[in-house]
């Protein structure tokens, strides 16, 4: 559905210039929620403003549902983002109109009808839940409700791709919940596919079905979150279950496995009990079910030194499970 290809966008001015996207290249899948996370500065926002074209890459191509957008200009490419609807940060409202004058507009732009207007933002308000606040000024909503009548706003074409540039960020942690649930929804009901950046942890594990971590304009990483979480070293898993500086225990190693898919629920620890003889204890982590199936992290103090314990963890990676030794 979205295919960027070798992207890369460069900011110049007084004599020294600035690389945001640094040839990146990213599929995500149609009906898909796809995260970009990183923090501050990494290039997020302007890879995502490269996907509509409100920043045109200075190299690469960005197609979108099959059309290549950099190869279009002028009325062909507005039409095109007609069918990419965008979700702000901080909601992007006017605060003249009502929440209905706020869908509306949008549909104004495109050349709606005035009675095909009034159905229209009736149906999508509806949708997002709030039919009972279509005459309330922004003024009168809270931010949940205002990034509600953004999201609406957003669907007011039609489109079939949806891109959140930081939507729940400016939200406390229940009504971000509250988002992120309506964004699965509409997501699974319309078959949207949907591409977010945030650098909220909660919001990958909770939406996404795949992900890519973004680092000073290029992606370290790229995957479904089940597989980035279960491959050795990732930076998502560290990032998604932290288990923080692993302790030094004299006559013990310790080793943080990951586990994901099936491998979730996988009695691992007692087994290694009954086949080697260890008396493995567990220092910290957590098991969670996330959007794309469960998965989780564990830290383990094995008896004995590297030597002892090498039996046990390559038996644990025979089996799939990602394993590092941590002290």
């Amino acid at each position: 559905m979205i295919e960027l290809d070798g992207l890369r966008r460069t900011y110049r001015g007084r004599g020294r210039s600035v690389v945001a996207v640094d040839g990146v290249s990213l599929s995500v899948r149609p009906g898909e929620v796809f995260g970009v996370v990183g923090r501050s500065g990494a290039g997020k926002s302007t890879l995502l403003r490269c996907v509509n074209l409100l920043e045109r890459p200075d190299e690469g191509t960005v197609t979108v549902d099959g059309v290549e957008l950099t190869a279009l200009g002028g009325d062909r490419l507005r039409a095109a983002r007609q069918r990419i609807g965008m979700v702000h940060q901080h909601f992007a409202l006017l605060g003249s109109r009502t929440a209905a004058g706020n869908v509306a507009f949008a549909l104004e732009v495109m050349g709606v009808p005035r009675r095909e207007r009034a159905r229209r933002v009736a149906e999508l308000l509806d949708l997002v839940g709030l039919t009972d606040r279509a005459d309330a000024y922004p003024a009168q909503l809270s931010g949940g409700q205002k990034q509600r009548v953004g999201i609406a706003r957003a669907l007011a074409g039609r489109p079939k791709v949806l891109l959140c540039d930081e939507a729940t960020s400016a939200l406390d942690p229940e009504t971000t919940r509250s988002i992120l649930g309506l964004l699965r929804d509409l997501n699974q009901r319309l078959g949207l596919t949907i591409l977010l950046i945030t650098h909220e942890m909660d919001v990958v594990k909770r939406l996404c079905d795949s992900a890519a971590v973004m680092r000073d304009g290029r992606l370290t990483e790229s995957g479904r979150v089940t597989e980035l979480i279960a491959r050795p070293g990732s930076e998502l898993a560290a990032e998604v279950f932290p288990l923080g500086t692993p302790p030094t225990l004299p006559g013990s190693t310790v080793v943080d496995v990951t586990v994901a898919g099936p491998d979730a629920d996988t009695a691992f620890v007692a087994e290694l009990t009954r086949r080697f003889d260890l008396d493995a204890r567990i220092l910290g982590g957590t098991v969670e079910q996330l959007a794309g199936g469960r998965a989780g992290r564990l830290r383990l103090a094995l008896p004995g030194d590297a030597e002892r314990t090498a039996p046990a963890v390559a038996h644990l990676r025979a089996a799939g499970l990602a394993v590092e030794v941590a002290a």
